[in-house]
């Protein structure tokens, strides 16, 4: 009885101080920017209460409906893009081929390395190195293609880890089911769409959500390549908040926005989940 007691004050100790550092970091910042949602408060200084007025003009700002148009255009195109690439990697990569354990490795680097210093990297690319190869402008400062550049470091970073979590899935397949699939004659094409990816459905659920999230909150690359620019023309959601809120003295505005941005999120993730889980039970 007692060695249970005293495992009992031993959980206690470390879970009350992780809970403690989670509510001051965490959940308190949440409840300080619900509130300045209600408030014309600009970062510093006095404020005053305005009600529902900041979350009203939400709804008629075009620089905000702009944003949101151009962070659900990112986040579908990548969210596609880095499924499709991540498992045809998987497949690859789980196949019978050599250095199999070393590819592995080597494809998760970008994983490793901070999305800032990716973005600078590639800012560097697309500036200098292909319009030089090419002889044409930089991507980055055209608004037709400068959307289509953080695409494309978002995929290069986000494959890896989507890639581990197919692999995951693929060795979970028991071999038997292959074989069995074999001898009824089923190869290539027939053996991925009615036994490979029935079978890895609940990894790639996993994936689509994950990824969807992620690339709506898309935030450290826009932030090295473009700064939302030409023209605004690839400001997110998140570095609008950021970048008017901090420094554009629309800290209450901008509140009001993260909350309805989190809303947002938590239905699409929501939305997703079930859409996925019904095909999980049709598969």
């Amino acid at each position: 009885m007692k060695s249970q007691n005293e495992r009992k004050r031993t959980f206690l100790l470390i879970a009350v101080p992780i809970l403690l550092l989670f509510f001051c970091f965490n959940t308190m910042p949440l409840i300080r920017g619900f509130i300045y949602s209600f408030t014309n408060f600009r970062g510093y200084g006095k404020f005053d209460w305005v009600g529902w007025r900041n979350y009203e003009d939400l709804f008629t700002d075009t620089r905000v409906g702009n944003s949101y148009w151009f962070t659900f255009k990112l986040a579908l195109v990548a969210t596609i893009l880095i499924n499709i690439l991540s498992l045809i990697m998987a497949l690859a990569l789980n196949s019978k081929i050599r250095f199999k354990s070393f590819l592995r490795g080597m494809y998760f680097i970008p994983n490793i390395l901070g999305a800032l210093v990716v973005g600078y990297i590639f800012s560097y690319i697309f500036t200098y190195i292909l319009p030089a190869l090419t002889h044409a402008a930089s991507m980055l400062a055209s608004k037709t293609w400068a959307w289509l550049a953080i695409v494309i470091v978002c995929a290069w970073q986000s494959i890896a880890m989507n890639t581990l979590i197919y692999i995951s899935g693929l060795q979970t397949v028991p071999e038997d089911v292959y074989e069995a699939a074999s001898l009824d004659g089923a190869t290539g094409w027939k053996l991925f769409r009615y036994i490979t990816f029935p079978l890895i459905m609940p990894f790639f659920t996993i994936n689509m959500v994950l990824c969807m999230k992620n690339n709506l909150m898309v935030f450290d690359q826009i932030m090295a390549l473009t700064k939302g620019g030409p023209a605004q023309s690839t400001e997110s959601i998140s570095f609008l908040i950021y970048n008017n809120g901090m420094n554009g003295g629309q800290f209450g505005f901008q509140s009001a926005n993260a909350v309805v941005f989190f809303i947002v999120i938590v239905i699409i993730s929501v939305l997703q989940l079930r859409f996925l889980n019904k095909r999980e039970e049709q598969l």
